[in-house]
């Protein structure tokens, strides 16, 4: 590149660098970890395509770019773009290098305009082409040649207002845009190409030159206009004996000619080409920096919906069918959440991926509200409502930003006699049936997962009872390609063991007999299988009366889904990696020698956590009036402790911003759930409410005081105490 200060060329791409690492330096006092993201998509293997883009990989590094080159099969182009980049928030900028290099017919236009706009930053997409057509320069992504040419004119200090302009070439890469470009700025603008009558006679009218039409050294020194700007796009190789490869690169423009006559001038190499890089560098850091923006944690721009208010109040369902929800990637956007964070499930549900705490770790965090009750009836006491009209108040009618987390609802109490758990009234978490039944599946997983459990436990037993120490080794350790290998599951047995060894032929008779009997106590197993349903004949069953099982039978019983331990991990863990250690730590029963055992011990750790992978992220729904929803884990209080999952409070925490609200629900009463959510959940996850609102009714006071059963009026209640008594 040529940086001396002559009149006959300049260079202002490394200022432009400078500068460009300076805002990036900037971005990063926001957040430390975030990197402008720029892609490359290659069909082919073109040496000159491979030129260009090794002089952006450098570039992009100079200015601290993330810049991968994707090669790719043309079968592939689309679903790479539109699936893998598109959506990839890492990803602020993607270019198509052009040409694409195939025996297949491509259409290059087609491939261009599936890059989304806003990450265009060649500009080449028809929507930022049309936007510079008509003047949204701010709004838009200009092509990177075109915008380096007008760079390098501003640094000559011409004004470009008013000036006669001439650009040679129309293409939709240099010549379309350079023309709308110098128009908008004011200069009076002709464009010509091959076909235009006496092109020397035009050129010498203008003040301002761009030359981009492919031909070498067409322009000559006689048709520049005196004093004139003379910018030179063309790259094009003619035949020069003096050089190893036979050929040198000259522009569309005689040099030495024009250089003569022109004010200022750019050579080539060196001039427009570094200039490009650097607009291609510069876009990329704009596109980072409108994301930025535009994803500021707690800055929401969100709807809410307007509630039509009836009398008599309508019944919750019909209350709940009457509102249209909003489509749930609407309001993943409102509140913050960006599209490769969010997993739809439907219209009106979505799971979030966890890989958003790291993207909102050094946000602060929101006020945390917790809601509890007194020690409820047997007929509830609201605190559910409570959470969903406080969430709505604070959001709709307040304008704060404010998440409700609460617990997805048992099948078990849904059908029986409580009903659902979604608020009540004009207070409800929407739809009431996708929250009540089903949901995304987090239930069915955990029965899955733990009644996987309980099969590895009675087949353990099973074939540690019917079979020799070798042959249960055998088949602990089964040959694959004539050799035995351990599995990392069975590498931490041995080392807790004690047994330092990796070689499976290598373990002692005795240690075989250690390592592959479990030697469970049947009498002192407290693993049971679980249903999402109240079904009271499965409370005490027996198991194993098949003949295929040998006589090998137990007493065994069915709990509630909610109750089983792995509804408890969910809602404590911190990671997929975390939930991995707990699972692993559960203990299923003891050996007659007294030892724990662990699903780690069974071998079943790994198996559980693939299939808890998705019930870890948390769900989004919303209320009545369009405020966000946490739903996730559903722990009862009486068995566990009764509260929503940590990961759901500490994604709307952040996301909620400094300003915003957190409001979650403690289940049962104060005396389990609020108990158990400071002594357990808090100690946990390190978070500290800000407020506790407690519910009390005169129901509950009535009847916990010692009146009368829910349901009698209060009125005359110690006329009618001896009859309750009675009662």
């Amino acid at each position: 590149s040529l940086c001396e200060n002559d009149r006959s060329s300049f260079c202002v791409h490394r200022q432009v660098r400078e500068r460009l690492k300076k805002d990036v330096a900037q971005m990063k006092t926001q957040d430390p970890n975030f990197r402008p993201g720029l892609v490359v998509l290659q069909v082919g293997d073109r040496d000159d395509s491979n030129l260009y883009i090794s002089m952006k990989l450098k570039a992009a590094a100079e200015v601290n770019n993330r810049m991968p080159d994707v090669i790719v099969p043309v079968s592939y182009i689309y679903q790479i773009v539109l699936c893998s980049v598109n959506g990839n928030s890492a990803i602020h900028g993607l270019i198509v290098q052009l040409p694409l290099d195939s025996i297949h017919k491509i259409d290059t236009e087609k491939v261009t305009n599936v890059v989304a706009p806003e990450k265009d930053v060649d500009g080449l997409t028809s929507i930022n082409a049309g936007k510079l057509s008509r003047g949204d320069l701010g709004d838009c992504f200009i092509p990177c040649t075109p915008n380096g040419c007008m760079e390098l004119i501003r640094q000559t200090g011409v004004s470009v207002a008013g000036k006669r302009a001439v650009v040679i070439g129309r293409s939709k890469i240099v010549g379309a845009p350079m023309h709308d470009l110098l128009l908008w700025n004011h200069a009076t603008v002709t464009t010509c190409h091959s076909k235009t009558a006496d092109l020397a006679a035009e050129v010498g009218r203008a003040d301002i030159l761009v030359v981009g039409i492919g031909k070498a050294e067409m322009v000559k020194g006689d048709w520049v206009k005196k004093g004139a700007v003379v910018i030179d796009c063309g790259i094009n190789h003619i035949p020069d004996e003096t050089r190893p490869s036979g050929k040198r690169v000259v522009g569309d423009v005689h040099y030495s000619s024009v250089k003569e006559q022109a004010g200022f001038i750019t050579p080539v190499p060196g001039g427009v080409g570094p200039m490009t890089v650097a607009m291609l560098m510069q876009n990329t850091v704009l596109s980072a920096k409108r994301f930025l923006e535009s994803h500021q944690p707690g800055k929401w721009s969100i709807t809410y919906t307007k509630l039509i208010l009836q009398k008599p109040v309508p019944s919750d369902i019909v209350i709940s069918r009457s509102c249209v929800p909003k489509p749930i990637d609407r309001l993943a956007t409102e509140v913050g959440l960006l599209s490769d964070e969010v997993e739809l499930y439907g219209k009106t549900k979505a799971k979030v991926q966890l890989d958003i705490i790291n993207r909102l770790r050094a946000q602060p965090d929101g006020k945390y509200v917790v809601v509890t009750g007194i020690t409820p009836t047997p007929l509830g006491e609201g605190k559910s409502t409570t959470t969903i009209g406080l969430v709505q108040a604070l959001g709709a009618h307040m304008k704060l930003n404010v998440f409700a987390c609460v617990r997805q609802p048992s099948q078990g109490p849904t059908f029986g006699i409580k009903g659902g758990a979604a608020g009540g009234g004009y207070s409800q978490v929407i739809p009431m049936e996708e929250f009540n039944l089903h949901l995304t599946g987090d239930i069915h997983a955990i029965t899955a997962a733990n009644n996987l459990v309980a099969a590895a436990i009675d087949a353990r037993l099973f074939h540690e009872a019917t079979q020799t120490d070798k042959a249960l080794y055998n088949r602990l350790v089964p040959l694959s390609g004539g050799q035995r290998t351990f599995s990392p599951i069975q590498i931490n047995r041995l080392k807790r063991l004690g047994i330092e060894k990796t070689d499976p032929t290598t373990l002692t008779e005795e240690e075989i007999t250690r390592f592959a009997r479990l030697d469970m106590d049947p009498d002192s197993i407290t693993w049971h299988r679980v249903l999402d349903t109240n079904d009271r004949f499965l409370r005490k069953i027996t198991i194993g009366q098949s003949p295929t099982e040998k006589g090998h039978t137990r007493e065994a019983q069915f709990s509630i889904t909610v109750a089983s331990e792995i509804m408890a991990v969910l809602a404590l863990t911190s990671s997929l990696k975390d939930m991995r250690q707990r699972l692993a730590k559960m203990v299923v029963a003891t050996s007659r020698s007294g030892q724990p055992i662990t699903t780690e011990d069974l071998g079943v750790s790994g198996a559980l956590t693939v299939l808890m992978r998705d019930a870890i992220k948390p769900n989004l729904m919303q209320t009545l009036e369009g405020t966000p929803v946490f739903v996730h884990a559903g722990p009862f209080a009486n068995i566990a402790h009764g509260n929503s999952s940590i990961l759901a409070d500490k994604i709307a925490l952040k996301l909620v911003g400094p300003e915003g609200f957190v409001v979650t629900e403690a289940g049962f009463g104060a005396d389990i759930g609020m108990e158990k959510f400071f002594n357990i959940k808090c100690r946990y996850s390190g978070l500290r409410p800000h407020v506790v609102v407690l519910v009390a009714t005169v129901r509950a006071l009535k009847m916990h005081g010692g009146g009368c059963a829910p349901g009698l009026p209060l009125l005359f209640l110690f006329w009618l105490e001896p009859v309750c008594a009675v009662l």
